[in-house]
């Protein structure tokens, strides 16, 4: 019976689901109270008090089917048998419960039986106890009065004894140097003893109370004054001075004093470890007190005289000395101003001292005093952190910070209301914002080394640009890196040295790092100190230097490479698309920037990167431009036009124009990509350059040079320029190589127009002058845009040397074609 119970009560889901079905069945709600609901009236309502059996019957025959009823008559049967068994389960419950209650009450009764027996057991112990007290009440009741005077005279006799015994005991106490005792002693009779001091026999007692306790408060006093006690020791002479009436002020001096000396040899120990020679211990000492003195903390404290020295003295770590400033200074002064308040302001609140106002004065000793040392202290931290020049590994510096943090935590908590933890939490920032700085020169330096490494490359004699030398086919053999692989070394070396600076300086920032979650850390260390001063000050510092290159042609070492600017120029463009996103993205997620504080926005550094790339490829184009006109300008001016000899070749400065333009093409298709140009014409190639531009008919000039010639020329030519488009020869070129060399192409010309217009030939010379134009424009209109641009200028150029001519007489474009193709 009992196993077949088990399951039952041990499934809460069934009896809840039991209950329901019942409680439903009788109308119940989760009280166990039925509803107060209208009765039904309907004698078919199976569940209303009025059920009619037969008419409930006679309506289901009436109107439903036979399978209907059918179905009717099985779901009654199963509801029937499922309330059945419900209420089987139920009776079993309960007759379980029942037959338990029995059981208990059966056991309480016999229980109870013997607690009775007890108790009329006790009553009756009780009532015997009280009969045999009051007999004994009443039999000592006459001899109470005397036993509580013989009490009261044996008390006064032994206070009579232990005044006549006093001066002995204090005596006695004085020899063992028991003074705390003697103390006690004294104060405990001092009111009775001033209070019958007019009996000669007191008085005596007084007086030699007085001179040994003057002997005793002379020896506290020499053994404040000595030192040479514990700090417990001292700590109990101050307490029994005061006890004595000795002045609260002198006592606070003496005891700072006294505790001065001691945190003063911890400060020189410290000192010893940081100075840089002994044997100028006091100078420099003196030196740097002087200089920290005037501005704590600040960035100028080390001058760089100071900060280049290195640092033989210092045995020990950063770590190692934190730990021994910490557990030697800090833990002293904690230990002193434990002690200084127990006796001058905690002590001093309670008792006969309340009265004298002590805790004011002593609080403010106390406060000059820890600020004092604390000062000096923070020197000294100072100092040995300067020394922490390297930007190798943080994790002893940030270790060592963080402990000197945590341990000026208990001086907040000892003294309340003192600036030494926010002045070491300023130590704290200022050493994070200095190792910023110094990561920030680091990548500066990086920056530039790595300028010089491309330099040196680009310098190297026979650069490859793609595989294939630029002086020559022969020379690839011992070609250095290509412009793509140095753009690629270059960029993936400073994002590597940037996330490789950024993990140093999280380590300032990780969870374990008391300063690190505090608001007045993180939130400016991350937004202003990390993000500004560090990786956007960088990232200017990179646009800023590139753009340097820019002002001048060159430096005092020689002329910036031009191959230099191109490089930079599309460091700065990858800058601007992508890497200055990526990484101010990757600052903000690794150190949970919150911009609270005003911040540059990534698009002004773009904006800036992108104009840094523009200058520096706007300026390529102008050195490149430059290059190729000053041979240009030397071909020209270095030659007798009117006296020279017929051409039969072309001349070989338009060769190595050619030639030029052709590898400053290919150096710039390595970084760039081609850009858009305008549809060529298909004859672009054998294009024939006349005397006169082609918009210019030839039949309008007579063979014979006549006076009024050049005049009607000029005047066609002036008003041909009116109507063509304006060329800006200098003007800001795009992102592709079909632009640079448009830029560049446009310099050159120009460059060799002007030339010629300054230049007199004669018909050889005019001549010769075709025959050049036509060889560069066989090759030249491939790299510009508009092919027209360089038809309009070779056709400047032909039509200005026509007009410079003495004897104007054209070569025959077959001979020229001749010449130039075997050229």
């Amino acid at each position: 019976m009992d196993e077949g119970s088990v399951p039952v009560a041990e499934d809460p889901a069934r009896r809840r689901r039991v209950h329901g079905m019942l409680k439903l069945y009788y109308g119940l709600n989760e009280e166990g109270k039925a509803p107060e609901q209208p009765e039904s009236l309907d004698p078919c309502d199976i569940n209303g008090p009025h059920f009619d059996p037969e008419l409930y019957l006679n309506k289901l025959r009436r109107e439903c089917s036979l399978t209907e009823l059918m179905d009717q008559e099985t779901c009654m049967v199963r509801q029937i048998r499922s309330l059945d068994s419900d209420m089987q389960t139920l009776v079993y419950e309960n007759y379980n419960k029942f037959i338990s209650a029995t059981d208990t009450i059966r056991k309480m009764k016999n229980d109870f039986k013997k607690m009775e027996d007890e108790m009329d057991c006790l009553s009756a112990n009780m009532a015997a106890i009280t009969e045999f007290s009051a007999r004994i009440s009443g039999t000592l009741q006459d001899q109470h009065a005397q036993i509580t005077k013989l009490s009261g005279v044996h008390t006064l006799l032994r206070k009579l004894q232990f005044l006549f015994e006093l001066p002995a005991r204090l005596n006695k106490c004085l020899e063992l140097q028991a003074y705390a005792q003697a103390v006690n002693t004294h104060r405990r009779a001092r009111c009775v003893l001033q209070q019958y001091s007019h009996l000669p026999s007191f008085k005596g007692i007084q007086d030699d109370c007085h001179a040994i306790m003057d002997k005793l408060a002379q020896e506290l006093r020499q053994k404040f004054r000595d030192g040479g006690s514990s700090a417990k020791d001292l700590s109990e002479c101050v307490e029994l001075l005061l006890q004595l009436d000795e002045p609260a002020e002198e006592l606070c001096d003496k005891f700072l004093s006294h505790a001065r000396s001691r945190l003063e040899s911890d400060l020189q120990g410290l000192e010893a470890e940081i100075k840089p020679y002994p044997s100028t211990a006091t100078k420099d000492a003196s030196a740097h007190g002087s200089s920290s003195a005037t501005a704590p903390g600040s960035p100028s404290d080390g001058s760089p005289k100071s900060s280049s020295l290195p640092s033989p003295a210092s045995n020990t770590d950063i770590l190692e000395f934190i730990d021994r400033g910490c557990n030697e200074f800090v833990s002293s002064l904690c230990l002193v101003i434990t002690s200084y308040q127990e006796l001058f302001i905690n002590h001093a609140q309670k008792g006969e001292l309340a009265s004298k106002n002590i805790p004011q004065m002593a609080n403010g000793k106390l406060h000059a005093f820890v600020d004092d040392l604390a000062a000096r202290y923070f020197m000294l931290v100072e100092r040995r952190i300067q020394e922490e020049k390297g930007v190798g590994d943080n994790s002893l510096l940030v270790r060592a910070l963080d402990r000197f943090h945590r341990r000026l935590q208990a001086v907040a908590k000892l003294l309340p209301g003192s600036a030494v933890p926010n002045k070491g939490t300023e130590i704290v920032i200022r050493a994070a914002t200095e190792r910023v700085k110094q990561y920030l020169s680091a990548l500066q330096s990086f920056y530039m080394d790595s300028l010089t490494d491309v330099r040196q490359a680009l310098a190297t004699p026979r650069l490859s640009v793609a595989g294939t030398s630029v002086a020559g086919p022969a020379s690839g053999r011992d070609a250095p890196t290509s412009l793509p692989e140095l753009l690629s070394s270059l960029s993936a070396s400073i994002l590597n040295q940037i996330k490789s600076v950024l993990a140093s300086v999280h380590l300032f920032t990780a969870k374990d790092i008391t300063f690190s979650n505090k608001p007045y850390f993180k939130g400016e260390f991350c937004s202003q100190g990390v993000r500004e001063s560090l990786v956007v000050s960088f990232i200017k510092f990179v646009c800023q230097s590139s753009r340097q290159f820019c002002e001048t042609a060159g430096d005092k070492g020689g002329s910036t490479p031009p191959a230099l600017l191109l490089l930079l120029s599309r460091l700065c463009l990858d800058y601007e698309t992508s890497t200055i996103s990526y990484i101010l993205t990757l600052t903000d997620e690794q150190f949970l920037v919150q911009h609270h504080s005003p911040v540059t926005p990534v698009t002004t550094l773009c904006a800036e990167a992108r104009e840094a790339a523009q200058k520096l490829l706007n300026h390529y184009v102008k050195v490149q431009g430059l290059i190729i006109s000053q041979m240009l300008r030397k071909s020209v001016e270095t030659r007798d036009w009117v006296n020279t000899i017929e051409p039969r070749n072309v001349r070989a400065v338009m060769k190595r124009v050619v030639e030029d333009t052709t590898s400053i093409d290919v150096q710039v298709g390595l970084l760039y990509e081609e850009g858009v140009r305008k549809a060529h014409s298909s004859d672009s190639s054998k294009r024939t350059f006349s005397v006169y531009s082609s918009s210019r008919q030839q039949a309008r000039y007579a063979a014979s040079y006549t006076p009024s010639a050049p005049m009607d020329t000029n005047l066609l030519s002036n008003i041909h320029k009116l109507f063509s488009e304006r060329i800006d020869i200098f003007s800001s070129v795009e992102f592709n190589k079909v632009s640079v060399m448009t830029g560049i192409i446009k310099i050159s010309l120009k460059t060799f127009l002007e030339c010629v217009r300054l230049r007199t030939f004669g018909r050889y010379g005019l001549q010769q002058i075709q025959v050049d134009c036509h060889y560069l424009q066989m090759y030249l209109w491939r790299f510009v845009s508009d092919e027209n641009l360089v038809h309009f200028l070779l056709d400047e150029i032909v039509g200005s040397a026509a007009h410079r001519c003495l004897d104007p007489a054209p070569m025959e474009q077959s001979v020229i074609e001749v010449i130039c193709e075997r050229g």
